[in-house]
């Protein structure tokens, strides 16, 4: 599915809401009846390193043992959470049913998506179909995401390449360096659904915390049985 953003400009003001759905519903998710999987998790950072294994239940609950570190326990249970929350399938009036969609600029980001009703305040900007900049307000901070290049799994996009940014509501300040992540997507016993196998992210310095570059592996996954 093409967006009819790469077709013709769009006039700020107008109602973007179906081009949004558009965007949302093109994202990759996972089929109802998800069972789990499973596998090796391994951790690195500099000359560390440390693997145990994991499983992601069909309640999304991530389990990981054999991890010594507790930091880097929680560390690679909040990446498998995170991944498998946006895997959730969710009616689009569900999630936006109370949120307005207008238009705003148009850069080579993409369309700017001005929220109103329920998210007022967020901001979005979407280009071919994909949500390429996130700027979201989430628990006292601004997350700011831009999606450089994606996964296409045949049944929706993946976010491949993108950076995270969190900053203070009121005067816009950085609340810890920019991060990069890399993720890979493999399709579990090639048959899917689509899981990740690695995440790289890369973190700029910030004040008294030095830069880092954290790689997440997945391996020897298999379906839970």
């Amino acid at each position: 599915m093409t967006s009819t953003l790469a077709a013709q400009p769009v006039a700020p003001g107008s109602d973007l809401r179906e081009v949004f759905r558009a965007a949302y519903e093109n994202r990759y998710t996972w089929e109802p009846g998800f069972g789990g999987y499973g596998g090796r998790c391994v951790w690195e950072q500099d000359d560390r390193r440390l693997a145990g294994t994991f499983q992601v239940g069909a309640d999304l609950k991530a389990v990981v043992e054999g991890l010594s570190d507790e930091e880097v326990h929680k560390a690679v249970a909040s990446q498998l959470w995170e991944v498998a929350i946006h895997r959730v399938r969710r009616p689009f009036e569900q999630t936006h049913g109370a949120n307005t969609f207008t238009a705003g600029d148009t850069d080579a980001v993409g369309t700017e998506v001005i929220m109103g009703g329920k998210a007022e305040g967020d901001r979005y900007r979407i280009k071919d179909n994909v949500v390429t900049m996130v700027h979201r307000h989430i628990h006292g901070t601004v997350v700011t995401i831009f999606t450089e290049s994606t996964t296409d799994t045949g049944s929706g996009y993946l976010s491949h390449s993108y950076t995270s940014r969190y900053s203070d509501p009121a005067s816009g300040e950085a609340r810890g360096g920019t991060s990069r992540f890399t993720d890979t997507f493999v399709p579990l016993a090639d048959v899917g659904p689509w899981v990740l196998s690695e995440r790289v992210v890369e973190t700029e310095a910030h004040g008294d915390t030095p830069a880092s570059r954290q790689v997440f592996r997945f391996e020897d996954l298999a379906p839970l049985v």
